[in-house]
Order: structure tokens, then C-alpha cells, then sequence
């Protein structure tokens, strides 16, 4: 029994730890990393015709997943989240998280080298944590501090990985393999998951959080229902031009594979012999 003996040890000593807050971050975090790896390791198992998506069959059964996990939980609890509370307390509840943002993008400015930037995003967490009562009031942006959005899968691209296959991801949704690594790295550097460490309180943030960016949504799902697109493929698309685009600062360059675009001067001549009868003749010059 002694090999019993020396194993009840480090395992005891494993389940006190992780009790502790700064365990329950690791758990968390490894949680999120398992599911990133098992996707990653699925997606080995696909493949699609889609250069973009190589994934897509995988990803459209996650896809399907998550819309089902909406359909019942998030959207109808947005919508009532939506009806009960009045327009100034959702607009305070959202400066209040992205807030906790604002700590996460001054920290990837750093890590991007945008010193100017990454003073602006501090000055903004300072302001609005104080003055801003905790961040519920935006006194930052009134102040002239504009507001940005940088994350650890932005900072991964900046450092030159750059292109990324696409994966939903559970509950999660729209990703790459990049970024979902790059939600390991923001979960360390987000303020909320270090404040509220302890039940109830953490579930309640979670929960509030969660439902209150699903709110902010709902006009975007009533977008796409009324154009009539085929949401996977829109979101998609739209996912990774957002991304290419964070990336490169707005100007990214022409990819390899896209086709040339016509010339102003192309389209026009297009334009006049679309007009011209079918049996008309150029006259002789």
C-alpha cells in the first residue's frame, strides 16, 4: 500500500489547490484549452471543398449545435433581458464589461508595441473605473479617449500567424484555431475572472455578461432573418474579413487568390456595349 500512501498526496494536495482562486483559473483555462485542442484534433478528421473552410462539415454540425443552444436559452433569455430592463441600465451593464475589455485590449496594445494606444486604452480603464463609477458610465469616450477593441488572437496575427483555419467552436461560436488559443491568453489578462472567483457571485457575472452581449445582438439576427442569406456562410465570411482586417489595422493586403477587380474605365465600356443593340456596328472612323 505504500504506492497508495504516495499518491493520496499530490492528489490531495491537487484538490486543495484547486479550491483556490488561482486554481479555478487554471481549471477554467485548461477546460477552454481541451476544448480548442479536441476541435483542432476533430478538425484533422474534416475536410471541405471551401479553401476558407476546410472544416465545413464539422463546423456546420457545431454550427447547428450552437444555434439549437440559442434557439432554446440565450435568444429567448436576451429577448426578456431586452424587454424588463430599461435602455440607460442596458447601456450601463455593457460599459461595465467593456470595461473589463479595455484592461484586455491596453494589454495587447503593449504586447502589439502600440504604446500610444496602449496609453489611451489605460487612461480609459483609470477614468471610467473611477469617475465612471466602476465603468458603468463611458466618461472616457466623453473625454475624447476613443475606444478600441484588441484581443490575443489579434496580437498572434500582428506577430505573423496571420492566416488561421476556421473553426466554430461550442457554445462559443465563430473562431479560428488562432483565435480560440487567443481566448486562453485573454482569460488570464481579464480583470472579471479575478474579482468575482467565488459562487454565486462568478455565475451571476457570467450569466449577466453572457445575456447582455446576446441582447446587444438581436437586432443583427433580425438583419440576417429578413435578408434571406444563408446565415453559416454570412457569418463566416463576415467573421474572417472582421478579422483580417483588425489584423492588418484596417488595410490588409490584396490576397493571392482573389480575382482582380475591374477598372473604373473597364466597367464602363461594359456598361456601353451592354446598351448597343445586338446587330449594331461601330461606325467607321
Amino acid at each position: 500500500m505504500p504506492i497508495a500512501n504516495g499518491q493520496a498526496v499530490p492528489i490531495a494536495i491537487i484538490a486543495h489547490f484547486s479550491k483556490t482562486p488561482y486554481g479555478k483559473h487554471l481549471l477554467r483555462a485548461g477546460r477552454l484549452t481541451a476544448l480548442v485542442i479536441v476541435c483542432a484534433a476533430l478538425a484533422g478528421c474534416a475536410s471541405g471543398p471551401n479553401p476558407q473552410d476546410p472544416l465545413e462539415p464539422l463546423n456546420k454540425e457545431v454550427f447547428k449545435f450552437n444555434e439549437t443552444v440559442d434557439h432554446a436559452i440565450t435568444r429567448p433569455a436576451a429577448r426578456g433581458y431586452r424587454e424588463i430592463t430599461p435602455d440607460p441600465v442596458r447601456i450601463g451593464v455593457i460599459n461595465f464589461f467593456g470595461n473589463f475589455r479595455d484592461v484586455v485590449t491596453a494589454i495587447n496594445d503593449v504586447l502589439q508595441l502600440k504604446m500610444g494606444q496602449a496609453a489611451n486604452d489605460a487612461g480609459r480603464v483609470a477614468i471610467n473605473s473611477t469617475v465612471g463609477f466602476f465603468g458603468v458610465f463611458d466618461v472616457a469616450t466623453r473625454v475624447g479617449l476613443d475606444k478600441h477593441r484588441r484581443d490575443f488572437g489579434q496580437t498572434l496575427g500582428v506577430w505573423g500567424w496571420t492566416d488561421s483555419t476556421y473553426l466554430v467552436l461550442p457554445f462559443l461560436g465563430p473562431s479560428t484555431t488562432r483565435d480560440g488559443i487567443g481566448w486562453i491568453g485573454d482569460y488570464f489578462m481579464d480583470p472579471e475572472f479575478y474579482l468575482f472567483t467565488t459562487a454565486p457571485a462568478n455565475w451571476i457575472v457570467f450569466g449577466t455578461n453572457v445575456v447582455s452581449y446576446r441582447a446587444s445582438l438581436l437586432g443583427a439576427d433580425e438583419f440576417i432573418e429578413a435578408s434571406g442569406v444563408d446565415k453559416y456562410t454570412f457569418l463566416r465570411d463576415g467573421y474572417l474579413q472582421i478579422r483580417r482586417n483588425q489584423i492588418y489595422d484596417g488595410n490588409p493586403p490584396p490576397e493571392p487568390s482573389a480575382p482582380r477587380r475591374k477598372t473604373l474605365k473597364e466597367q464602363e465600356e461594359e456598361l456601353e456595349l451592354d446598351d448597343k443593340p445586338p446587330d449594331s456596328k461601330e461606325p467607321p472612323k
